[in-house]
């Protein structure tokens, strides 16, 4: 009878705090919700720089990745949408989950936390920075004439949103925030490509490469790589997005989510190819390493681009954190033993929030750590460690259709995560001296 008790009790208590949690606390999404989370999480401040990356690769080879990334980052998130319940009756709501079942209960967490904790930590120090440096362009241009004001005070005021934000508890309470960021995705990319198209190819464009050695156009190339690597990347939030959707053994969760992700697929090809394209053509080796620097005039329409390129930057970052935070309250409540409480919350969160801000601050040089970060960490989880665990879990036959896309998939993922970050080192090191902190 006490034994009953006991695990009623602690039935409860795991109810209590699945219901606490922010990954599991609301299971009634709608397949749309899907779509724009799926939106927000892939579509980047990375889009941006695509032109500068297709400069590094040349049109040929530039195209080709970003052409391929879109096809093997696709069939990874299927692989993905599909394994969320491959268990009857369970559901892996988080990414480590999946790992765990993958490769074992130890084995599982130590190769996913990792590299998705410098995954969305990383995007949301870096979208700390750009938010803060919008805000500053946006600032620049409207008012050229007013007095400079350091970019460490905008990134205050971009993070001070975030400091209210932050305590939305769990992705359904988000989904305005994230419908209004898809929706500024898809407007600054339109006005990134469009007004360059307008504006005509640059007299004497040059499509050649930009570095004049062998070996910095070589390193340049890797460079650009870890920039595409960067641009898809939504997949270290998409089990936690799925774990929203309501599901039954009739009515899987599957269904559902994967015409989200088609649709925030399709989102991301008119967000990432017209941009890429037309900002090459236009500027050739000449681009910026963010499209809206070489798009001086018209004025008005830059400012608005970098406002809405701010609006969809705190969307991002929220859902992105929102992993993160369902980390770090997973631990405190089970290992450390906390109650799940709306201080606890508060403190966590805040807390967070305050770090990123205060990296961001610390560490503006914020394209080249983009490179690397890209390299290192999102290669893995969005190219080629759902593969393996495809592999792990389903053991296709060897030299099968799956076997063998599978393969394609984790030695094109090794491939970008050895040579990206390369590029990257080197372009940090030739930076290196201009770098400032708190600058």
């Amino acid at each position: 009878m006490v034994a009953e008790s006991l695990s009623d009790a602690e039935l409860a208590r795991q109810k209590e705090i699945e219901d606490w949690l922010p990954i599991t606390s609301a299971r009634n999404a709608k397949w749309w919700y899907s779509a724009f989370h799926n939106v927000t999480a892939m579509v980047g401040a990375g889009v941006l720089s695509l032109p500068y990356a297709i400069s590094e690769l040349g049109w040929g080879p530039g195209i080709a990745i970003l052409i391929l990334s879109w096809i093997i980052t696709l069939y990874t998130l299927w692989q993905m949408v599909e394994m969320h319940e491959m268990v009857p009756g369970k559901r892996f709501d988080r990414y480590h989950e999946l790992g765990q079942q993958a490769f074992g209960p130890k084995l599982g967490l130590w190769i996913v936390v990792p590299q998705q904790v410098v995954v969305e930590v990383g995007v949301c120090i870096v979208y700390m920075v750009t938010g803060g440096k919008s805000l500053k362009k946006v600032h620049n241009v409207l008012c050229p004439s007013c007095k400079d004001i350091k970019t460490s005070y905008w990134i205050m005021i971009f993070a001070s949103s975030h400091f209210v934000l932050s305590h939305l508890p769990n992705f359904n309470s988000m989904s305005g925030i994230s419908l209004a960021a898809a929706i500024m995705s898809l407007s600054y990319s339109t006005i990134a490509w469009a007004t360059a198209l307008n504006k005509g190819v640059v007299p004497n464009v040059n499509y050649s490469y930009k570095a004049t050695t062998k070996a910095g156009a070589v390193f340049n190339f890797f460079s650009g790589l870890g920039d595409i690597a960067f641009a898809y990347a939504g997949h270290n939030v998409v089990l936690e997005i799925q774990a929203t959707i309501p599901s039954t053994p009739e009515k899987p969760s599957k269904g559902p989510m994967w015409k989200g992700v088609v649709v925030a697929y399709i989102v991301v090809a008119l967000c990432y190819f017209p941009v890429a394209i037309a900002g090459y053509y236009v500027y050739g080796n000449s681009v910026e390493d963010n499209i809206l620097v070489s798009l001086e005039k018209p004025a008005w329409l830059i400012a608005a681009a970098n406002l809405f390129v701010v609006v969809h930057v705190i969307g991002s970052y929220q859902v992105f954190a929102m992993g993160v935070f369902d980390m770090l309250e997973t631990f405190l409540v089970l290992k450390m033993k906390f109650r799940p409480s709306f201080l606890l919350r508060f403190v966590t969160r805040t807390t967070y929030v305050a770090i990123t801000m205060f990296i961001g601050i610390a560490i503006p040089f914020f394209g080249g750590l983009l490179g690397f970060f890209g390299g290192f960490a999102f290669a893995p989880t969005t190219y080629f460690l759902p593969c393996i665990m495809w592999l792990a879990i389903y053991k296709p036959k060897t030299f099968s259709l799956s076997w063998c896309t599978n393969w394609f998939c984790i030695i094109v993922g090794i491939t970008l995560m050895l040579l990206a970050p390369i590029g990257a080192l080197r372009g940090i090191i030739l930076q290196a001296k201009t770098y400032k902190f708190f600058s």
